[in-house]
């Protein structure tokens, strides 16, 4: 599994990036065959004083690609969402895979 991450308006600290690759290492668990992640941390600017923290995650698997993406206050509470609902995706396409 190759897992790219690309923070844009804003350098990432270590600690972020650590805990972004943790968790995706979990997401073996649900898929086998997944070929890339890329991961997309994001300054969202809709009101000019309060900045969102978006998180896009995008799964490359086989005949088939996962996208989501959270916004919330902080960047570990997006990547909660956004890998929540990454993980709902891929678990409805197995099971029509298999069904």
């Amino acid at each position: 599994m190759n897992v790219h991450i690309q923070s844009l308006h804003f350098d990432a600290d270590q600690k972020l990036i650590d805990f972004v690759q943790k968790r995706l290492e979990k997401l073996a668990t649900f898929h086998d065959r997944i070929i890339k992640v890329d991961v997309f941390l994001k300054l969202d600017n809709v009101v000019h004083t309060i900045k969102d923290k978006v998180v896009e995650i995008r799964v490359h698997v086989p005949k088939a690609d996962f996208f989501v993406k959270s916004t919330s206050k902080t960047f570990e509470t997006s990547f909660d969402e956004a890998f929540e609902s990454l993980v709902a995706q891929v678990k409805r396409k197995k099971e029509k895979q298999y069904a």
